[in-house]
């Protein structure tokens, strides 16, 4: 953009100055909102990171407002790029700019954009003004190496039902309550039938302890009915997640389906098999929903070193929902579907979290447990 251009611009009236502001150089607040939530989906589905500048000015709007928000503007579209998105984020009081598909490593190209960035304002505003401005820039995924004080996550930009989601958390709480304490009670019969048989069957505890992620990363003790023998050795399941996690997307691009689990695991005893097909031996983790560590429907909780071989968006599973005893993954196929697909459906559940939808994953899960799709 030329010089010339900008200040026959800065020489309109301020009626004329104030509709440039809109029309002809940012799209709406709700348009912008839009876009950003479509390039994030993007985002998780290219494995490329995004960013989002927020441009706000620290001061109530005055009669020279439109001249600081044009220069702001003029700022903004010399430093973007040609296929970045340039919008209110709230209406004469943020400007927003997306920028889709930034290199790799991010940290390099956040700082060198703060950096042009900073010297267009500088150029337009005077000391004062530029003083009064606060530039935030917000990353996602989240990137190790970023230590600018101004860079924050993605999240809190797409939290404008906040209210609505604490009131769906408490109902979801009672429900979840209401609903382990009744099956625990129902079921005690056929806790204490595989308590027993599994006694018999084989030495060793009748439950198996295991540490997993909830939600915010925050670890508990699961609880499921023991399917392997006491000796098993562990390191055989962690060696596959690990290959399983990193091969995920080669798979998915070959249009190949894995298993998320061990076929013929030989450290499976024989009733092990059969709870594991029947999902009883997961029947314990109800005590998990009961305690709030775990909830009736959610995501699969991981194990810690499940979670240290995540990408950054995988980490999404373990922030946005708590854990839970079925979920969308399980009555969509189960084991069968490439680890990035899975957590993919544990996103799509978690922005769509609604009790109607609760509920419909809880009716499906009987007919998903009876065909035993996906299970092993």
């Amino acid at each position: 953009m030329s010089t010339v251009a900008t200040s026959r611009r800065l020489d309109m009236p301020p009626a004329v100055r104030d509709q440039a502001v809109r029309p002809g150089f940012l799209i709406s607040e709700d348009l912008f909102r839009g876009a950003l939530v479509r390039e994030r989906k993007r985002a998780d589905r290219s494995n490329r990171p995004l960013m989002v500048v927020l441009v706000r000015l620290n001061a109530p709007v005055s009669p020279e407002s439109s001249d600081i928000w044009l220069r702001i503007v003029d700022g903004l579209r010399a430093a973007k790029r040609e296929t970045d998105i340039l919008g209110w984020f709230e209406h004469r009081s943020a400007v927003g700019l997306i920028l889709p598909e930034i290199s790799s490593p991010a940290h390099d190209f956040v700082r060198d954009f703060a950096s042009s960035l900073r010297l267009e304002l500088c150029q337009r505003l005077d000391v004062r003004t530029v003083e009064r401005l606060s530039v935030r820039l917000h990353v996602h995924p989240e990137s190790e190496g970023l230590e600018l004080d101004t860079v924050q996550p993605m999240e809190p930009l797409l939290g404008s039902s906040q209210g609505r989601r604490r009131i769906y958390d408490g109902v979801k709480r009672g429900l979840d309550i209401a609903g382990s304490l009744s099956l625990l009670i129902l079921l005690a019969p056929l806790f204490l039938l595989i308590a027993a048989l599994l006694k018999l069957k084989s030495p060793g505890p009748v439950f198996y302890r295991q540490t997993r992620v909830g939600q915010m990363r925050k670890t508990f003790t699961c609880f499921k009915f023991r399917t392997m023998r006491v000796d098993a050795d562990h390191g055989i399941h962690q060696e596959f997640v690990s290959s399983f996690i990193k091969s995920g997307a080669q798979a998915q691009e070959a249009g190949k389906k894995g298993v998320f689990k061990i076929t013929d695991d030989p450290r499976v005893t024989r009733l092990g098999r059969l709870l594991r097909r029947t999902s009883l031996d997961e029947l314990p983790q109800l005590w998990n929903v009961l305690r709030g560590d775990m909830s009736l429907v959610g995501p699969r909780p991981p194990v810690p070193y499940e979670v240290e071989q995540y990408q950054p968006w995988h980490c999404r599973r373990v922030l946005e929902a708590k854990p839970g005893l079925t979920g969308l993954w399980q009555v969509s196929g189960r084991s069968r579907t490439t680890f990035d697909e899975m957590v993919r459906l544990d996103l799509r559940y978690a922005r769509a979290c609604s009790l109607w939808t609760d509920l419909r994953i809880l009716l499906a899960t009987p007919r998903a447990v009876i065909a035993g799709k996906g299970a092993c």
